[in-house]
Parts: C-alpha cells; structure tokens; sequence
C-alpha cells in the first residue's frame, strides 16, 4: 500500500455534481454554437469547417467521467442536455444530437458486452467504430439548420477530436490501471511473506 495519503480536490458527491454539470452544459453550448460559429477556410486547401467540430471529444470525455461518478443516471442528464439543445438551438439539433448519441452508446454496449479486451482498448476500439457514424448523424442534423456542416472537412475535424478525446481517456485509463498495478504491489509481496500458521 501507498505510504502517503491521497488527498482529493472534491469529495466525492460534489465531485459527481461538478462533473455532470459540465456534461449536461457542454452539449448545449457545443450544440448551440454549430448555429452560429463562422466556418474556417484552410489556406491553399480549399477547406472549410467548422471550428466547434475539434472539440467535440470533450463531449466524450465528460461523458465517460459521468458515467463513473453518477452510473446509469448518465442518461438522464444527457436527457437534460437535450432539453437544454432544443431551448438553445432548437428541435432539429436536439434529435440530430440524440439519435447521434443513441448509435455511439449502441456501439459502446457492443464493443464492452461481445469483446474481452482489455478496459482501455474497448474505449478506443468503440471509439473508432462509434465516431464516423455519430458525427455522420449528427452533422446532417446540422446541415437541416445550417448549410455547409456536412463536409468532408467538419467529419474529418469531428473524428479527429472524438479520437483525440477517446486517446485522453485511453491514457487515463491505463495510467489508473497501472498505479492501481504498483499500489496493490507492496501489500501483495507482504501478504505472501506472511508466514502461514
């Protein structure tokens, strides 16, 4: 075991609060900005996109950490953040931001139910088979709103974020695993010296 106490920024209720309140306020305002933010052109690319499309991983990231804090009730925020989407930018954004997020939890289940790899790989395995499909859907939900979000340069810049998050996630996961690894160590040693009676 750790010789030196851990001590943690939140305690754990209020940690759960603040971490789902960030959920439940990013997906509004990410939603809500795809409304208005102005398209980027790459120089000498002929590209355009939207430049909301780079952080939609954080998305991601909330989610699975709201996930751990609060469980199944992830749902039920996210059904708070829908709500806030249709106040915020309306009723096609918040069914596009919906039925995106249904195909991306589907795939989840699948990948963490039928496959036994490890923890950190499922994350980025249901990742990179979850984030064409959710930014496919819900980039023509936005296209309903707004010309010129379905593009090839939104989807590509939608991946790489999503990926970008799954990869922090990744790391996180890994990093978790490996102190838990190095913690449980010492005490493992001690428990076999021990002499049996």
């Amino acid at each position: 075991m750790s010789t030196h106490a851990r001590t943690e920024p939140f305690s754990a209720p209020t940690r759960a609060v603040v971490v789902t309140l960030v959920y439940v306020l990013l997906i509004p305002f990410i939603n809500w900005s795809f409304t208005w933010a102005p398209m980027v052109a790459l120089p000498g690319l002929g590209w355009a996109f939207n430049p909301v499309t780079i952080v939609t991983g954080l998305v991601l990231v909330a989610r699975d950490f709201a996930q751990r804090e609060i469980g199944h009730w992830v749902l039920l925020a996210m059904a708070v953040a829908l709500g806030l989407t249709w106040a915020t930018a309306g009723g096609e954004l918040a069914l596009a931001s919906g039925a995106a997020f249904a195909v991306s939890e589907l795939v989840d289940w699948a990948v963490f139910t039928f496959t036994r790899l490890k923890l950190s790989t499922r994350v980025l395995l249901s990742s990179a088979l979850a984030a064409p499909v959710d930014t496919s859907i819900f980039l023509l939900g936005a296209e309903a709103i707004r010309d010129g979000q379905f593009t090839l340069p939104n989807i590509v810049m939608s991946i790489g974020g999503k990926m970008v998050g799954a990869l922090a996630i990744w790391w996180l996961i890994r990093r978790t695993m490996e102190r838990s690894v190095v913690d449980k160590a010492p005490y493992e040693r001690k428990q076999a010296e021990r002499p049996s009676t």
